[in-house]
C-alpha cells in the first residue's frame, strides 16, 4: 500500500482538533500504509497550535504541525502542506469535521481503480444553508462550462491526488476552488474523476465564508481561464484584442479618409474621427502590453520557484518527522530518504 499524507488547513479551529485527530487515527486503523497528518495552522489568533502540540504529544510525532506566520488565507496554508508532504498519496480535506475521514480509504482505492491522477469529493447532500448551496451550485456549473471539467462540486476540500501530479501545481490567492482546473494543465482531464462523500454540519465555531465569495469566483474564473488558455502565450491574448481593435480603427480611417478626398467633407470634427483615433493607439497599446507579457512570461517560467506563503516553523520532531508505522501501531522515526514507503 502507498504512503500517504493527510494535508488539513486549519484556521480558528482550536474545539475542532481533538476530535479530527481522533477521527483520522480510528478511520486509519488499519491503513495497511505508513501515513502522515500534517495539519498547517493558518495564524490562527486562538490556541489552534497550542491544542494540535497536546495532540501530538498524544497520538505521536506522525501528527505533523506546520505554522504559517500570518493568516495567508485557506489556497496557501493548503500549499504549504501539500509542500510538506512526503507521501506518495495526498489527501486534503477540512479542519472543521465537515469532511469525514471515513471517506478517505474509499477514495484511495477507487482513485487506484479508475486509474485516475486526482478524486474529487462531491458533497451531494450538503449540510448547508441553502442560500450558501443555490450560490454554491451556480458558480460550479459556470465553473464546468468556462473550464470544460466536468464537476459537480469544486468547493469540497476533501480530495485525493497522486502526489507526482498535484506537486506539479502551485496555488496561489483563494484560488483552491479551481485545484481540479489547476491539475488539468499538468494531466489529462479525463484522469480527473468525482465521488460522492459524506458531509456533515459543522459543529464548532463558524464558516470562514460568506455568500460574496460567490461572487468572487466570476473574477477568479476569469483569472483561470487566461492562465489556462493564455499562461505560456499571454501576447497572442492582448494581440488579439489589439488586432481586433486596429482593424475597426483602420476601417473607420480609410473610410473617413476617402469621405475627405473623394467628397471634399470635413472630417476633423466628426466623433468618428475621434473613434477611430482611439481604436489605434488603443490597438497599440494592446500590441506592446503583449509584448511586455511574452517577456515576462519567458522570465516566470525561468524563476518560477516563488511561493505564495511564508512559514513561521515547521514543528516536527526531526528534519524528516515521522510516519504511523502500521505494523505495530507506534512512530517510524525512519526518514523518507532511506526508507521505501510503498
Amino acid at each position: 500500500m502507498k504512503s500517504l499524507s493527510i494535508v488539513v488547513p486549519m484556521y480558528k479551529e482550536e474545539d475542532s482538533v481533538f476530535p479530527l485527530v481522533e477521527r483520522v487515527h480510528e478511520c486509519l486503523s488499519d491503513y495497511a500504509g505508513k501515513w502522515e497528518l500534517i495539519c498547517v495552522d493558518d495564524g490562527s489568533p486562538d490556541n489552534t497550535v497550542g491544542r494540535l502540540t497536546e495532540a501530538r504529544d498524544q497520538w505521536g510525532d506522525h501528527l505533523r504541525i506546520v505554522e504559517l506566520q500570518r493568516n495567508f488565507g485557506q489556497t496557501a496554508a493548503m500549499q504549504a502542506g501539500i509542500d510538506a508532504a512526503r507521501g506518495e498519496i495526498i489527501v486534503t480535506m477540512d479542519g472543521d469535521l465537515q469532511n469525514d475521514p471515513a471517506d478517505i480509504q474509499r477514495m484511495i482505492v477507487e482513485m487506484e481503480e479508475r486509474d485516475l491522477d486526482m478524486l474529487q469529493g462531491w458533497r451531494k447532500q450538503r449540510e448547508d444553508e441553502s442560500t450558501r448551496k443555490f450560490f454554491s451550485r451556480q458558480a460550479n456549473r459556470l465553473i464546468a462550462k468556462v473550464t470544460g471539467v466536468n464537476l459537480h462540486d469544486y468547493g469540497c476540500s476533501l480530495k485525493v491526488y497522486r502526489a507526482s501530479v498535484i506537486k506539479q501545481v502551485r496555488l496561489f490567492g483563494e484560488m483552491h476552488r479551481f485545484i481540479p482546473v489547476w491539475v488539468a494543465s499538468v494531466t489529462k482531464p479525463s484522469r480527473i474523476g468525482e465521488t460522492v462523500v459524506d458531509h456533515h454540519a459543522r459543529q464548532f465555531g463558524e464558516s470562514k465564508y460568506g455568500l460574496s465569495r460567490t461572487f468572487r469566483v466570476i473574477l477568479d474564473l476569469l483569472v483561470v481561464f487566461f492562465f489556462l488558455k493564455f499562461k505560456a502565450r499571454p501576447g497572442h491574448f492582448f494581440g488579439y484584442l489589439g488586432l481586433g481593435m486596429g482593424v475597426v480603427g483602420s476601417l473607420i480611417m480609410t473610410w473617413l479618409i476617402g469621405v475627405k478626398l473623394f467628397l471634399g467633407e470635413d472630417i476633423g470634427g466628426r466623433p468618428l474621427f475621434l473613434v477611430g483615433i482611439f481604436l489605434l493607439v488603443v490597438s497599440l497599446q494592446f500590441i506592446t502590453t503583449g509584448v511586455l507579457a511574452e517577456m515576462m512570461s519567458r522570465i516566470f517560467f525561468e524563476t518560477s520557484n516563488t511561493r505564495g506563503y511564508t512559514l513561521r516553523e515547521t514543528l516536527d520532531h526531526g528534519e524528516e518527522g515521522r510516519w504511523c508505522d502500521p505494523q505495530s501501531n507506534k512512530v517510524d522515526q525512519t526518514s523518507s530518504d532511506d526508507t521505501d514507503l510503498s
